[in-house]
């Protein structure tokens, strides 16, 4: 659970980084429209913070889940894909605002690797879905 607890602070130090990092990386550029690093910010709160600090204080008392293969599949995955989505997020971000205009190919690069990301993280969630399921299932 401690582990747990420290992820989620760990997201919240992020999530709060992000989003002041959005709000004076715009204004120091004078940006007023939109960017990916709005999302950052909530990106780093919902799916790091919460759903981590939902899961120590929910299996507080019971660690079996927290021990089990599944829970480390889900756990690393899921350390390593939020990271990569939201840096992925950052480097767009951080282009839109600077106007920069890229290469088609440069373009490409960057919309595929946030791809990966996004397909990274919804196997981490798949795996916390059947890591649940198959919890819940056992405990009755």
């Amino acid at each position: 659970m401690k582990r747990l607890l420290n992820t989620a602070i760990g997201y919240f130090i992020a999530a709060s980084a992000a989003g002041v990092f959005y709000r004076e990386f715009t204004k120091w550029n004078g940006f007023t429209g939109k960017t990916t690093l709005g999302f950052v910010h909530t990106h780093l709160f919902v799916l790091g913070m919460f759903l981590f600090l939902i899961l120590a204080l929910t299996c507080k008392e019971e660690h079996a889940l927290l021990e089990s293969k599944a829970f480390k599949r889900f756990y690393i995955v899921h350390n390593i894909a939020l990271p990569f989505m939201t840096d992925m997020m950052v480097v767009r971000g951080i282009l839109q605002v600077l106007n920069v205009n890229l290469t088609h190919a440069a373009d490409a690069a960057i919309s595929g690797i946030a791809g990966v990301s996004h397909i990274l993280i919804t196997i981490s969630l798949i795996l916390f879905f059947i890591m649940l399921k198959k919890y819940l299932i056992k405990e009755k």
